[in-house]
């Protein structure tokens, strides 16, 4: 007999009439509140004005909602999304795309450090740190809504997604893609926290930001061989739009961590 673990949670913690509180929106609201203690500890430690993370987080909530939105309209399901433009807006269904938000973080991050006159990377360098807890949110509310989850296995650790959309998915043992991202990126959190900490808050500037694009996209760069297929397009495909899409934001941390060993440390 095939060893699994049958997993069949409801999405929703309770509904009151049409109103209902999912798992993924609390992961996601709760990646948001960590995230701002967390940079609030980074601001302190260094002397920045409290009244600058508060405007930053209201850029970064802009830039992740717009960002993993489009990034699912555009990258995955363009023409649906095309015939249907008023579904864009309904973010609550579901639909975000973490490459998406990897464009327009950086650029809500660019534009409010030029407002500001401080160095954008060192925002990034401290940001990251905090993305990367939220992936591991983003991928536990993956796991509750029983989506972006693997291929088939004989693996003891199987998930049976039983209210996956494709009922037939359900039936066979598949692997908990989104266990094994989440626990990824908590990894890379830990390591890039201490990190920080080990240069006393004083990284050359661009090494976290680097570090956090070559780990974060290189893990879903091979996670991706294992995952089912988001949309059709992808099947047959030697790599899926997500493995595309990592390779220049990996390229891109590579140079950022090769141009930070070259210049002298954050004064």
């Amino acid at each position: 007999m095939l060893l699994s673990i049958v997993w069949n949670p409801s999405p929703e913690i309770f509904s009151l009439g049409g109103f209902a509180v999912r798992w993924y929106g609390l992961f996601f609201a709760l990646s948001f509140f960590l995230g701002y203690l967390i940079m609030l500890k980074f601001f302190s430690k260094e002397g920045v004005p409290v009244a600058l993370l508060d405007e930053l987080t209201t850029w970064m909530i802009i830039g992740t909602i717009v960002g993993a939105r489009l990034g699912h309209v555009f990258f995955y399901e363009p023409s649906w999304y095309l015939a249907h433009p008023i579904k864009i807006l309904e973010v609550w269904e579901g639909g975000l795309a973490s490459h998406g938000a990897a464009v327009c973080i950086p650029l809500s991050v660019f534009i409010f450090s030029r407002m500001r006159g401080k160095p954008f990377l060192w925002f990034m360098d401290r940001v990251v740190i905090t993305v990367a807890l939220a992936g591991f949110m983003i991928r536990m509310g993956n796991l509750m809504n029983s989506e972006i989850y693997g291929l088939p296995t004989s693996l003891p650790w199987g998930f049976n997604f039983l209210r996956s959309s494709t009922p037939s998915d359900g039936l066979v043992p598949r692997h908990p893609t989104q266990i094994y991202e989440a626990l990824s990126y908590l990894a890379i959190f830990f390591l890039l926290w201490w990190y920080y900490y080990k240069k006393d808050g004083k990284p050359a500037l661009g090494m976290i930001f680097g570090m956090f694009m070559v780990l974060v996209f290189g893990v879903r760069f091979f996670i991706e061989f294992i995952k089912e297929p988001q949309v059709g397009f992808e099947r047959g495909l030697p790599l899926n739009m997500g493995q595309m899409l990592s390779i220049p934001l990996i390229i891109a941390g590579i140079t950022l961590i090769v141009l930070a060993r070259k210049k002298p440390k954050e004064a």
